[in-house]
């Protein structure tokens, strides 16, 4: 698939969007921080109505505050283990696993294990500093907080994950990795049904994805109306599936970019509005 700029993109097949799902880290950010514009952006599309849902795998502790205080309909997080959804006139939060409350006891003895051999096996490898508050996998921190490893390092603690029968993806900040047969896709379609009442295959060009690295490649490879902001260019050669369009701007201003293109489509849809989907009450 070859990377198409926005301005490509006809305007039409926006008109019926109903909710837009997005990576967070360099994504929303920027050098590590959230700009205003991002944030704008995000309470823009839920105020026209949009359904917006970060899918990130950034651990539960931070997406249970997202949940609660951003202006979205949903959190999936730590790439697909769990989904959290904060109903605010019922002041209750909803949440749920992919794995058993006893698989996931289990898998966490097993990324102990791991964790050990990675920090040994691979110098100069950390754990990501937001580990603490993860519930299912384990944060090899790659950039983030530590100075950036070589190719070959990241190459041997995938592989090292790998090796022990986890699944592992490249984020832009981390090497996640976790036992268990899930990803953003998978979380993101459980979702989609329980929250929205999307049926992600019926509803795929309803939906707006925004991503930056090889951990959204699935995402990618899915929605037909997927975007990279600019640095997913970075990725290029490890992206398995690339994202359709890309945006100009790097992190949170190719998301406005995005954001923009999204909101301007709905309100020029002939005067009439596609029917919004809110999950968050």
């Amino acid at each position: 698939m070859s990377l198409r700029p926005l301005a490509t993109l006809d305007a039409s097949a926006l008109s019926g969007i109903a909710a837009v799902f997005t990576d967070i880290d360099d994504t929303l950010t920027c050098e590590g921080r959230l700009p205003a514009a991002a944030y704008e952006a995000l309470e823009r599309l839920d105020a026209a109505g949009l359904a917006v849902v970060p899918i990130t795998g950034r651990p539960a502790g931070w997406c249970d505050m997202i949940a609660r205080f951003w202006p979205v309909a949903g959190v999936v997080g730590e790439n697909g283990a769990f989904y959290f959804s904060y109903r605010r006139e019922e002041r209750r939060m909803v949440q749920r696993f992919f794995a058993t409350d006893e698989e996931r006891r289990r898998n966490r003895a097993r990324l102990s294990e791991l964790r050990e051999i990675i920090l040994r096996e691979v110098p100069g490898t950390g754990i990501a500093s937001d580990q603490l508050y993860r519930e299912a996998d384990l944060a090899i921190d790659v950039c983030e907080d530590v100075p950036p490893l070589p190719k070959e390092a990241v190459d041997r603690v995938l592989d090292l994950f790998t090796s022990a029968g986890a699944i592992a993806k490249l984020s832009s900040i981390h090497v996640n990795g976790w036992f268990g047969d899930y990803d953003k896709l998978a979380m993101s379609r459980i979702f989609a049904r329980d929250i929205l009442g999307l049926d992600l295959d019926d509803d795929r060009e309803r939906i707006v994805f925004v991503g930056d690295s090889p951990n959204d490649g699935p995402m990618f490879d899915f929605f037909p109306l997927s975007f990279g902001v600019a640095n997913v260019l970075d990725f290029k050669d490890a992206v398995p599936h690339l994202p359709s369009f890309v945006a100009r701007g790097r992190g949170g201003e190719g998301f406005v970019e995005v954001a923009d293109l999204v909101l301007a489509a709905r309100d020029g849809a002939q005067g009439t509005r596609a029917p919004g989907v809110h999950g968050h009450g």
